[in-house]
């Protein structure tokens, strides 16, 4: 009822939520958006229709688009004087104590007599008991039976520090500033918090693109208000990253199982210690409630670190959650194995090539400069599993090739790029091919921009509209050379059998439409 105006309201059609509801309840379900042409008032199906599009069924507001027509609504409303449009914030104040221990003491003290004192300056900051008892449910600090115990600040009496807490989102709501300036005297010192703000890039999980951000922003502005720094804006961009995720697994008694305490039997699942039947449950985020997480430990001491970043950074775009799977550790380990056997087993010696876009190493040069501009650009994107899947191109590419200096050079580049991904397996390489250094001190590859440009391309061949072979020609390649290379296409003569096409049209670079 604290939602809006409180007013209940369902779009069964048009919300996943209510569509489920309505599903299981037997509720008729009535569409009140097109989908492109389909306006029936009778919406069938499980998945709701939740893109844009023109009202149906919806009386003197069919054939409006959904904004124009909240428009209306209002409009008419205000008219007819049964209602007024409004902005409802769903903003509430931030009760920002705690009944804990940990977290920054409030300082604050209450006396009898003089009510609520600031603690003095000199008397800052305050230090937390280390004697506190946990053993009793409750704020220890609360029942400590002398660090609460203080005299006033103004009149000297008996008196009482506040024994609450701040919530911790208080300290990481400006931390930021501090990081950019940290004198003594001081929370931090404007010039230089100014020179440094505002933070690039921002990466942070689902709960801070709500609660961190939205405090970090209101402690930014609020000091900006009160003249105390210049910038309005703590972040320039803000990246929200998925969840490790896994399934959960109930017992017969309704208690939550962690991973290492069920097992498969056959197509059901059992636990362990007694063979009892289990109940797989959904995907969710791990959590300490669900027991749905994996200790990192043993997977690391089987695998090894690198596996598990690899398999992390590959499995989906960091955006989206990840599902944690042992199959998915299987195979990132593998491939750490392959990224090994290229260092050891390459015949192709150390040196650099002085001629890498010479005979049969054309193709391998031309792939590793793309995939030192791929990647690059994927790492700058954020988006990792995309230079992961260039990396595994280029090691595929690699063991195919013969062993030659564009070969030895492709191995050493490789392993540079992958030292973010997997930096144990990448210094140990490093130190086998008689890198300088550290790789992680080594700069990123250089790249040839001449490589990047493409030589061939691949051409489509059409008729009547349809796709029915594809040629490979020298980019640039002329309509009449084209159009040639096109009509001698066995699939094209079939199509054509024996006829003269009415008309050729030729796309350079991209395509061949024959019309028959």
């Amino acid at each position: 009822m604290d939602y809006g105006t409180g007013a209940i309201f369902g779009v069964p059609a048009h919300d996943q939520r209510d569509l489920d509801f309505a599903r299981k309840y037997g509720l008729p379900v009535r569409r009140v958006i097109a989908d492109g042409e389909e306006a029936d008032p009778e919406f069938a199906g499980g998945e709701a229709f939740s893109g844009d599009g023109a009202l149906v069924n919806s009386r003197f507001l069919d054939g409006m688009e959904i904004e124009t027509a909240k428009s209306a609504v209002i409009s008419r409303a205000e008219e007819e004087g049964w209602g007024e449009g409004t902005t409802v914030w769903r903003l509430r104040d931030w009760g920002v104590s705690r009944q804990r221990y940990w977290g920054t003491p409030i300082p604050m003290i209450h006396c009898a007599e003089c009510g609520a004192v600031p603690v003095p300056r000199d008397q800052l900051p305050i230090i937390l008991p280390e004697d506190v008892d946990f053993e009793t449910p409750g704020n220890p600090l609360d029942r400590h039976p002398d660090w609460k115990h203080v005299a006033c600040p103004q009149c000297g009496g008996e008196a009482e520090r506040e024994t609450d807490t701040l919530d911790t989102f208080v300290d990481s709501s400006w931390y930021f500033i501090r990081f950019a300036s940290q004198p003594g005297d001081k929370p931090f010192d404007a010039a230089a918090a100014d020179a440094w703000l505002p933070v690039g890039q921002y990466i942070g999980g689902v709960e801070h693109a709500i609660l961190h951000l939205l405090y970090a922003r209101f402690m930014t502005r609020a000091l900006n208000r009160m003249g105390r720094i210049g910038v309005k804006e703590p972040f320039a961009g803000l990246f929200t990253q998925g969840m490790v995720t896994h399934e959960t697994y109930e017992a017969g008694d309704g208690s939550w199982l962690s991973p290492d305490e069920v097992t498969r039997d056959g197509d059901d699942w059992v636990r362990v210690a007694d063979g009892s039947p289990v109940t797989p449950g959904r995907i969710e985020k791990m959590s300490k409630s669900k027991k749905n997480t994996v200790d990192p430990d043993p997977i690391v001491d089987q695998y090894g670190a690198d596996a598990v970043r690899w398999f992390m950074l590959s499995d989906s775009p960091p955006e989206r959650d990840l599902e944690w799977s042992e199959a998915g550790i299987e195979g990132a380990w593998r491939f750490v194995q392959r990224l090994w056997r290229l260092v050891a087993d390459d015949k192709s010696g150390t040196g650099p090539s002085t001629e890498l876009r010479t005979g049969e190493d054309a193709d391998l040069d031309r792939r590793l400069h793309r995939t030192i501009a791929g990647v690059a650009e994927d790492i700058e994107a954020l988006g990792f599993n995309k230079a992961v899947a260039k990396i595994h191109e280029l090691a595929n590419a690699i063991e195919k090739a013969e062993p030659s200096a564009s070969r030895a050079e492709a191995v050493r580049t490789l392993i540079r790029l992958v030292a973010p991904m997997v930096p144990h397996l990448a210094e140990e390489a490093w130190a086998k091919i008689g890198g300088e250094g550290l790789v992680a001190d080594a700069p990123w590859p250089e790249l040839d921009e001449s490589l990047l440009v493409e030589e061939e391309v691949t051409i489509a061949i059409q008729v009547n509209g349809k796709l029915r072979d594809t040629l490979t020609a020298a980019k640039g390649a002329s309509k009449p050379d084209l159009e040639k290379l096109a009509l001698a296409s066995e699939k094209v003569a079939r199509q054509l059998d024996g006829s003269a096409p009415k008309k050729v049209i030729v796309v350079p670079d991209r395509l061949v439409n024959i019309v028959a």
